[in-house]
């Protein structure tokens, strides 16, 4: 059996968890099986990189910080390898260049292009471990590359799917999917299965066990995947293709997103083309908007409003700027969350939005926004409401059962 695991920052956070990390890999060796690893940075050493280039200008040159930032997982993979070797396994690491991956030339948000899996499957049939430095590759021309934030999930994942593995396997501090964050909510239940589907809008909607890239990835390439603690010996949860059981739960699970922040076009010219002319702004700005709405248009004029992360609300706030007589005026509101409800058993079973309507209204909370996919609900709430929200839904689709 071949299996890919990949360990994230907090697992692999100092020498003492790097250790803890060779002696999971060895047991598997030990079992008879093989084994790829691909490693995240020390946990704080990425942010630390940024801080130095941050030293010198606010805007380095994002060449160079793939550069920068890719050498944290290097760091990483090399420490492993040493680990397990000093332990009597046969391990070599390799960077992302050295495991094949190809990407395009999009430096700090590269996606991958193609894996050329023939050195880490020549180093398999000698029986190595193989450690790779996630999170990383090189363009056609060899300059290196990084996935962006948590791409070290994606670099697992691709290299699973290359290499045929048995499954994939993500460790992090939590040992699974959960019903809901169990910070906010301690009745919160492990899932032992989700589709990809689901996972995918939970990814998507602030859940961040699992990177959504990564679980798109794993979707397409029919990789199974699991998530796991690597502080634990717990089952997981297995993230795989949808079944008919799955579809008998009707909600599994409600996610909180604190990073949002709503814009408000007060005024804006009712005629045709202006809402393309807004978007395609933002999309040129690279502002990812999410949800929309629009009041309809009188007198000429229409309200339109919108969110995005919070991250980049003072970019969109300059990108409005520049519709000096299209829009008479633009609200910006950062006290936002959105509060999201998402099972694939949505598509068989009515009433789900209206009993997360009920429930926020029966606390009292009002409803700013509202968008809807065919196994999701989300809404969007002031944030003081958010955690209270949360434990309310949880308990009204019985989630802690």
């Amino acid at each position: 059996m071949l299996i890919v695991h990949k360990y994230g920052g907090t697992s692999v956070g100092d020498v003492e968890r790097i250790e803890n990390v060779a002696n999971r890999v060895a047991k598997v060796r030990d079992a008879g099986d093989h084994i790829v690893v691909v490693v995240s940075a020390m946990s704080g050493e990425t942010n630390k990189l940024i801080e130095y280039a941050e030293y010198f200008t606010n805007e380095p040159a994002k060449k160079e910080m793939d550069m920068l930032l890719s050498s944290g997982e290097r760091v990483t993979a090399a420490l492993l390898s040493i680990a397990l070797q000093a332990k009597g396994y046969d391990a070599v690491a390799m960077t992302g260049r050295g495991a094949g991956i190809i990407t395009d030339d999009t430096h700090t948000y590269a996606r991958i292009e193609s894996i050329d899996p023939t050195a880490m499957q020549e180093a398999i049939k000698e029986g190595k471990i193989v450690i790779v430095a996630g999170f990383q590759g090189v363009n056609k021309d060899g300059s290196i590359t990084t996935l962006g934030r948590g791409g070290s999930d994606l670099s697992a994942v691709a290299l699973a799917g290359a290499l045929k593995a048995n499954k994939c396997e993500i460790y992090s501090d939590v040992d699974g999917i959960y019903t809901t964050d169990p910070r906010i909510e301690p009745n919160a239940k492990k899932l032992e299965r989700i589709s990809y589907d689901e996972m995918l809008e939970l990814s998507s909607l602030g859940a961040k066990v699992l990177q959504s890239r990564s679980v798109e990835l794993a979707k397409k390439l029919h990789v199974k995947l699991y998530a796991k603690s690597s502080f634990s010996d717990n089952e997981g949860t297995l993230i795989t293709q949808e079944n008919e059981n799955m579809e008998e739960v009707l909600v599994s699970g409600v996610v909180l997103d604190k990073n949002q922040a709503r814009v408000s076009l007060r005024g804006v010219l009712d005629r045709p083309g202006i809402a393309a002319e807004i978007f395609t702004r933002l999309a040129d700005a690279h502002i990812n908007v999410d949800m929309i709405i629009q009041n309809v248009g009188m007198d000429g004029s229409t309200n339109l409003g919108f969110t995005v992360p919070q991250s980049e609300h003072q970019h969109a706030k300059k990108m409005m700027e520049t519709f000096e007589h299209d829009i008479q005026g633009v609200d910006f509101d950062e006290n936002v969350c959105k509060v999201s409800v998402v099972g694939v058993g949505m598509k068989s079973h009515s009433g789900v939005a209206a009993t997360a309507f009920r429930v926020l209204a029966d606390s009292n909370i009002n409803i700013q926004m509202i968008s809807t996919s065919e196994i999701k609900v989300s809404m969007v709430i002031d944030e003081k409401y958010g955690e209270l929200a949360i434990r309310a839904l949880h308990e009204a689709y019985e989630l802690d059962k």
